[in-house]
């Protein structure tokens, strides 16, 4: 599976030792806290957990993105010595979870009804206080705080 892994060290001797860590793995650096490899064995990926939550403590910031993992996308994110993992479901062949697409299009869906006149359009962009007829009260004056 594809493994990218993104480091927020909390020192500078953290990074060095997390970067030395990720290399004997066999990730490559893409940019400066993202190591990614492209193939990674569940038993390696637990290993590397394994040894990530060694290196590190509280101040560490990891989230390892893992793609395929049963047709999904999983991140697990280690923050404050703690790992916590999401699942994004969905994909290619889930209509359920994507809006329905409009006929006419995404330029339609997004530009305002012509039914409406360009006064109302023009209007209806406007704060509620700049528009016609608003019915805002204006703020009360403050009142003096009583003495006592």
């Amino acid at each position: 599976m594809f493994v990218s892994v993104v480091v927020d060290p909390g020192s500078e001797s953290r990074a060095n030792e997390l970067a030395e860590l990720l290399a004997q793995f066999g990730f490559d650096k893409v940019q400066r806290g993202l190591w990614e490899s492209p193939f990674v064995s569940p038993g390696t990926l637990n290993r590397i957990k394994r040894d990530l939550d060694r290196a590190t403590d509280a101040f560490d910031r990891i989230r390892i993105f893992q793609f395929p993992v049963e047709g999904t996308l999983v991140i697990t994110t280690l923050r404050d010595k703690k790992w916590r993992r999401m699942v994004a479901k969905g994909g290619a062949d889930s209509t359920a979870s994507r809006p329905a697409a409009h006929p006419a299009g995404s330029a339609a869906r997004h530009s305002a009804p012509a039914s409406r006149p360009a006064a109302q359009r023009a209007a209806a962009h406007k704060p509620a206080a700049q528009r016609a007829g608003s019915q805002r009260r204006p703020a009360a004056p403050a009142r003096p705080a009583a003495h006592k």
